[in-house]
């Protein structure tokens, strides 16, 4: 609920742009990020700059080349965000801010339980591979993730539209197994009801299905988690569409949301 004290709490009224880092937030980042080579030419502008210029693309969807002039070029910007997506970077960022999100709650470091759900969403001229999503007829990519029971994304996926619920579960699945071995039990639709998922991993998959005489929409069990996830990723304007040309570009801008979304939450906590 809002509140006199929580809108204190939350405001970033005194920041330049409200997509920039706090000294608290930065002081989570700074060592999940490059530290500076002791040889070669010293870096021109700031890493914590360069990470603002990111956010601002990530919350704002503006064009790289539209970044304002008191942020970092964007081909500075650009090539730090690639650089930072093909070192695997965001991702392993996310997974050691859930660590520390979840043991700031009090609860183990790696979740014995996740939920599974994917989202459809339409993609631009960009191009890149894109597919035809028949049940929510929406021409793009889906977006498949795998979150913990309060809804931190664990693992984050994009592909074609076209790939069915239970072929992307597969990947997602195996995917976990290396980052949070603990897992033993994943709640999902009755999409993901096949038996190559449930023999995927060691996971059990459990389908959490319509009450019986169900008419209109209802709130199930666990499953809307998830879907709180998307909403939470969704505040960021650059994920209402998937502008991205490559796939490995829409993973990362997913990681990158999540990030942030727990950087805050942290930041707000010290």
């Amino acid at each position: 609920m809002w509140t006199p004290t929580t809108r204190a709490q939350h405001s970033r009224a005194g920041l330049r742009y409200g997509s920039d880092l706090t000294d608290a937030e930065w002081a989570l980042l700074e060592p999940l990020l490059p530290a500076p080579r002791r040889c070669g030419r010293p870096r021109r502008w700031p890493l914590r700059e360069v990470v603002n210029a990111i956010s601002y693309v990530l919350r704002c969807s503006c064009p790289w080349r539209s970044l304002p002039k008191d942020l970092p070029p964007w081909r500075t910007a650009y090539r730090w965000f690639a650089r930072l997506r093909d070192a695997g970077t965001w991702e392993a960022m996310n997974f050691a801010l859930v660590m520390a999100d979840r043991e700031r709650v009090g609860r183990g470091a790696s979740p014995s339980a996740a939920v599974m759900d994917s989202q459809s969403v339409r993609t631009t001229e960009a191009g890149g591979p894109r597919g035809y999503d028949a049940g929510k007829k929406v021409w793009g990519r889906k977006r498949h993730a795998l979150a913990d029971t309060d809804g931190r994304a664990l693992v984050l996926r994009a592909h074609p539209a076209c790939v069915q619920d239970r072929d992307g579960a597969v990947p997602l699945l195996k995917a976990s197994r290396g980052l949070y071995p603990f897992i033993e039990r994943a709640f999902a639709d009755a999409g993901y009801a096949a038996r190559r998922v449930a023999e995927a991993t060691l996971i059990v998959v459990g389908i959490v299905r319509r009450r019986a005489g169900q008419v209109g929409f209802a709130v199930q069990p666990r499953r809307w988690v998830v879907e709180r996830t998307f909403a939470w990723l969704g505040r960021n304007r650059r994920l209402a569409r998937d502008f991205e040309a490559t796939i490995a570009s829409a993973t990362a801008f997913l990681y990158a949301a999540s990030a942030m979304l727990l950087t805050r939450r942290l930041g707000r906590s010290m």
